[in-house]
């Protein structure tokens, strides 16, 4: 229990430290909180909030479907995957902003190599970033504006053939 506070306090200076998306106003109005448990060997834990699922442009049939943890605080968004070792192929967070605005992304404290993608207010990606760099400060912009940020392992967007104009579509839980 002592060893979990520790972490957790740990955590909050990090939150304060760290902001992946500098430029970028991240309120999202519905300032709601969720708490996520410290596991020993991965991290904070995987919290199940919902369902994203891939969907083709040409046939309009789902690609694929994950479980999805969602970021759309402040503190959720900075936090983000941060510190996390390990996660399942079957699952991904979704960050969510305010309204559609140009977004950039960085690794810092982040262990696991990503795909990002970045999705427009109608739900297209506009950008995917693969393959991120592990620990990286080094920018990830969108290059278009997106209002949905959706990260995944490395690795991902090519093994399902996810690309560019493809879309999304989740539900809470």
């Amino acid at each position: 229990m002592k060893y979990s506070i520790i972490l957790a306090a740990m955590s909050c200076l990090y939150i304060g430290a760290c902001n992946n998306n500098p430029a970028s106003k991240q309120g999202s109005g519905n300032e709601t909180s969720t708490t996520t448990t410290v596991t020993e060997n991965n991290g904070p834990a995987f919290k199940k909030e919902g369902v994203l699922s891939f969907i083709s442009k040409e046939k309009g049939d789902t690609i694929k479907t994950i479980d999805i943890e969602i970021a759309e605080t402040d503190e959720e968004r900075a936090q983000g995957l941060m510190d996390r070792k390990a996660m399942a192929e079957s699952q991904g967070m979704l960050f969510i902003f305010a309204a559609p605005e140009e977004q950039s992304f960085w690794m810092k404290n982040t262990y696991i190599s990503l795909d990002i993608m970045y999705v427009d207010e109608k739900m297209e990606i506009v950008s995917i970033q693969k393959y991120a760099t592990p620990l990286s400060e080094e920018s990830l912009p969108s290059f278009k504006k997106a209002q949905y940020v959706v990260e995944v392992n490395a690795g991902f967007t090519d093994r399902n053939k996810i690309k560019f104009g493809d879309r999304i579509a989740f539900t809470r839980q």
